[in-house]
């Protein structure tokens, strides 16, 4: 198939590319490098460009005859959102907008989306499953979550078919080593613990012990970004296996709730055969922070035959730690 993959030079999206090429798909990526790295992308044709440029879009779904189309390029860090909504709702919404827009006036009829857990808001249960109540707390999920309604929408309207995967907490690298996260600034937990371990920071910072959990720590479902990647070819060979599927949405997880210590506790134990140590620091809860966010995954496991194939703290790590000690 011929696919473009807007935003994959980012983290998720450059090892999605890597897999669909990797599995015989001709791949243009299309990413504006405001996240992205040209580096991460080394498989596919890279186009520099932004989803805001209608011209551009134009010229490209007239020079490639794509057969589907996958979407990571959105802005997503939650703190941001809150102090800059006119930035997600113009990148997350409108130029996604121009994409599906795009897409309908040339017939291209599969698209999967890159939507996440902050839809759902505080949890009011757990695990969450795909049925729990949509309240998002912040713009960055109240952006993914009015585009799935969009997706509701055109299928209705224009035949878009269309799978929304909603991401828990993605972690992980390319078990080769050839991609991995490098966000700036860098907020997810696995690469700020490994930072502090590699030196690039002085420590890691645990923001609360006193939350109703075994050891006093948030617990969060780490998925592996491979396992990501997985899930999204499986849901593109159900859009082609049926074409009248409509909008479809998925929770992805791999069912295990892990502990800030306890993924503290793992990451200490294989940096240690390096000789490196983790400093931590104690700090306040931070506001908004619930205690437990766990997926529920059985639709996806169910519908799309998917098995997460990395649940383990060591591997996750291990992986993790190959790309930081690159740097």
């Amino acid at each position: 198939m011929n696919i473009l993959v807007a935003g994959g030079a980012g983290y998720v999206g450059s090892h999605m590319v890597k897999q669909l090429v990797r599995s015989g798909h001709y791949v243009v990526v299309l990413d504006n490098l405001s996240t992205g790295y040209r580096e991460l992308a080394r498989y596919g044709r890279l186009v520099v460009g932004d989803l805001g440029d209608i011209a551009l879009l134009d010229s490209l779904f007239q020079e490639n005859s794509f057969d589907a189309v996958m979407h990571f390029a959105a802005n997503s860090l939650v703190g941001e959102s809150v102090t800059h909504p006119s930035m997600y709702y113009r990148n997350n919404v409108v130029n996604t907008l121009n994409l599906l827009d795009k897409m309908v006036s040339c017939n291209v009829r599969y698209f999967i989306f890159s939507s996440t857990a902050a839809t759902f808001g505080e949890p009011e249960y757990t695990p969450i499953d795909e049925s729990h109540p949509q309240k998002p707390i912040n713009p960055y999920g109240a952006s993914k979550l009015v585009i799935e309604q969009v997706l509701r929408d055109y299928a209705v309207a224009y035949g878009l078919n269309s799978v929304s995967l909603r991401y828990f907490n993605a972690c992980g690298a390319d078990p080769e080593g050839e991609l991995g996260e490098c966000h700036d600034p860098e907020t997810h937990l696995i690469p700020l613990i490994l930072q502090a371990a590699s030196g690039r920071r002085e420590n890691i910072t645990v923001f609360g012990r006193d939350y109703p959990t075994e050891d006093g720590t948030c617990v969060r479902d780490y998925i592996h970004v491979e396992d990501l990647c997985e899930a999204h070819a499986l849901a593109l060979k159900s859009l082609t296996k049926n074409q009248a599927l409509g909008a479809r949405a998925y929770n992805l997880g791999n069912g295990n709730g892990f502990s800030v210590q306890q993924v503290i506790d793992a990451a200490q134990s294989i940096v240690a055969k390096d000789g490196k140590k983790i400093s931590v620091v104690e700090g306040d809860r931070r506001v908004g922070d619930p205690a437990v966010l766990v997926a529920d995954s059985s639709l996806a496991k169910n519908i799309l035959d998917w098995q997460p194939s990395y649940t383990d703290l060591v591997s996750i790590i291990e992986h993790a730690w190959k790309w930081e000690q690159r740097f």
